[in-house]
């Protein structure tokens, strides 16, 4: 009887994005001054069901609430605590303004075009929404490389590297805001443009475009914004995990020299140096991976024309895209345990189960190194 009814309703068949018996298009409750700005590709595409537009925005709103709540304690505790005020924790308090304000400025705006089903705010706050999301994705991005180098600073180079000083954090978040706001002036001065997409409800920068001055901004702002943060990242991380296994070989050998099981306390024997450093590494890979991926390809897709980009293709995209702003703070915050001790301070309804045994470890990972540091001192 329903599917009867469905298959008698050509509107009804629409809405549900199923084949379209009527001349209704996605783009047609698109005000009349974004048209010009709409792509003819989305014209081929019935109108979204409206169960899509409640979904999406019921979701959105529940990832901005989660990512305002987790980096505003990030930013909080990092900041508030003195411990914690040191010059690489300046990256990661960047990171977390960088995902706080993405969902500031871009969460209640699509939340009420989804109530409206369309854009609605015009093609100047257009222009302004794709601009504000592509700076702060490019401004997290490039904080997460920051954070994986100076990683790989102190625990590959170790005392051949350059410390991290408040100055050198202070200049690397500034190249990262001063990097991210140029690709995102050059689409508002004509190098590619920032238009509706998909479900019209978000705009982004122009993947449709057939013109080639367009489609080298998507190629040339891939490598700079993507392959090129992400090699870094792998190269780092990859390093850092050789390191610290090599390290654990010789507390290993130093240990049965010493004619004792290990040089660890009892907590801190249960897992692995290497073992906690490795997940986290993987862990902070993979989810970089996942949430900038999805967006890649679709843009990458228009650009060669490799398969036909439907509006709820580019939904999942950007929510793929909107969450790395969620899961950033427990990535970089949960995962540092003098963050986890403050936490249980400050805010102990929030604070993680076995915060106290993360002052031991610490402390006895602590000694290990500046023992080992000792030994290596003597040595030479």
């Amino acid at each position: 009887m329903a599917a009867a009814a469905l298959m008698g309703d050509p509107m009804m068949g629409a809405r549900w994005g199923g084949p379209s018996f009527s001349n209704q298009t996605v783009a047609d409750m698109v005000p009349p001054e974004m048209l010009p700005w709409v792509d003819a590709h989305w014209y081929q595409f019935p109108p979204l069901n409206p169960l899509w537009h409640g979904i999406l925005g019921f979701v959105l709103g529940v990832l901005g609430v989660i990512s305002w709540c987790g980096n505003g304690v990030v930013i909080y505790i990092f900041s508030s605590t003195k411990s914690l005020r040191t010059p690489s924790n300046l990256l990661v308090v960047n990171l977390a303004v960088s995902d706080f304000l993405m969902m500031v400025f871009m969460c209640p705006i699509m939340v009420v075009n989804c109530y409206y089903e369309t854009w609605v705010f015009g093609p100047l706050a257009c222009q302004i929404y794709g601009m504000t999301g592509s700076l702060f994705g490019c401004a997290s991005i490039w904080s997460m490389v920051a954070i994986a180098f100076d990683r790989y600073n102190v625990i590959v180079k170790g005392l051949s590297g350059k410390p991290m000083t408040t100055k050198r954090a202070v200049l690397w978040n500034a190249f990262i805001w001063a990097h991210a706001i140029t690709w995102t002036l050059f689409p508002m001065f004509g190098w590619n443009r920032y238009v509706p997409e998909g479900n019209m409800t978000a705009c982004g920068t122009d993947y449709l475009s057939k013109d080639w001055v367009n489609k080298s901004y998507i190629l040339v702002y891939s490598l700079f914004c993507y392959w090129l943060p992400l090699l870094t990242i792998i190269y780092s991380y990859f390093f850092i995990v050789q390191a610290v296994a090599a390290h654990e070989k010789t507390m290993r050998e130093q240990a049965k020299k010493m004619n004792v099981a290990s040089l660890r306390s009892s907590e801190a024997q249960n897992t692995s140096a290497e073992c906690k450093l490795a997940k986290i590494a993987l862990m902070t890979i993979s989810l970089w991976f996942v949430a900038w991926t999805p967006y890649l390809i679709i843009n990458f897709a228009g650009i060669f024309q490799t398969m036909t980009i439907s509006p709820l293709l580019t939904i999942w995209g950007s929510l793929f895209a909107k969450a790395n702003a969620v899961y950033n703070p427990i990535v970089y915050g949960i995962s540092h345990p003098k963050y986890r001790l403050a936490l249980a301070d400050k805010l102990p309804m929030l604070a993680c189960a076995g915060a106290k045994s993360d002052e031991s470890d610490t402390q006895s990972q602590n000694t290990v190194v500046s023992s080992a540091t000792a030994a290596e001192t003597e040595k030479a």
